[in-house]
């Protein structure tokens, strides 16, 4: 198996193209690539836009379920740690970043995508937390989508479950462009193209970090606390292991309520 994570560099542009077809699930090693991945992109002068894409019919369909099989405190702790500075990384990358999102955005995928300062998307991608069915929720949605989208749609989209597609969030205001399928890579070229590369490199990494200002000022607090509830009190409850185990052994839950 090769690399999670492919890196290919187009000029001042650098793609981060999620290698695990045909759904990109996340698991320990690819969510442990896109941190490196950005964290050593940080310290590189010569990035100007850094654009996240799935490979295959996916951006990726969100956390591979066997993975939360059995999970206890300390493993949860280890991997929603994992995931949220894989998520940090993006958002506190020192230039823009784009997610370019090509077929389903589920789960950890959409929080990713959300990390990113500007989200692009075919016209067939679909987005959704479905969490809830699992009896969980996603922390770092929680924090993120109701300053993207308002609280009201954000906890429609958390407590159902529901997926929506790309013009849906095109109206709700979370996605600048859709393009079709074939178009997908030249928008996000153009987009860089047209906005960005005019610019001084150096402003441009001052003016991302400023704009960014008052989404992380707010969504920092509401994750710790998101975390907090998750760790300390859902993943406790009997229905949270009910629910990884009903997926995984194709039945409907039962639902012990406690």
């Amino acid at each position: 198996m090769g690399a999670p994570l492919t890196i290919q560099r187009a000029g001042a542009a650098v793609w981060c193209t999620l290698d695990r077809p045909p759904l990109n699930l996340f698991e320990p090693t690819l969510i442990q690539a896109v941190r490196d991945a950005f964290q050593a992109l940080a310290s590189d002068r010569e990035t100007r836009v850094a654009v996240i894409t799935g490979s295959g019919r996916a951006f990726t369909a969100g956390m591979d379920v066997r993975v939360l099989r059995d999970l206890d405190t300390a493993r949860a702790r280890d991997l929603i740690t994992t995931l949220h500075d894989a998520i940090a990384a993006v958002h506190c990358a020192p230039f823009p970043v784009i997610a370019a999102v090509n077929g389903a955005c589920l789960g950890g995928g959409f929080e990713l995508a959300l990390a990113c300062d500007d989200i692009i998307a075919t016209d067939t991608a679909t987005f959704g937390l479905p969490e809830i069915r699992l009896a969980a929720f996603p922390p770092a949605a929680a924090a993120l989508l109701p300053l993207r989208v308002g609280a009201s749609r954000a906890t429609r989209a958390i407590v159902t479950g529901q997926t929506q597609d790309a013009r849906y969030w095109h109206d709700a205001g979370l996605l600048s462009m859709v393009a079709p399928q074939s178009s997908l890579a030249d928008a996000a070229a153009g987009w860089f193209d047209t906005h960005l590369s005019p610019h001084s490199a150096v402003a441009l990494a001052h003016a991302i970090s400023a704009a960014r200002l008052t989404l992380r000022a707010q969504a920092e607090p509401a994750l710790d606390r998101a975390e907090r509830d998750y760790l300390g009190g859902l993943l406790k409850t009997a229905d949270a292991n009910e629910g990884v185990t009903a997926f995984l052994e194709k039945r409907p839950p039962q639902w012990k309520n406690r």
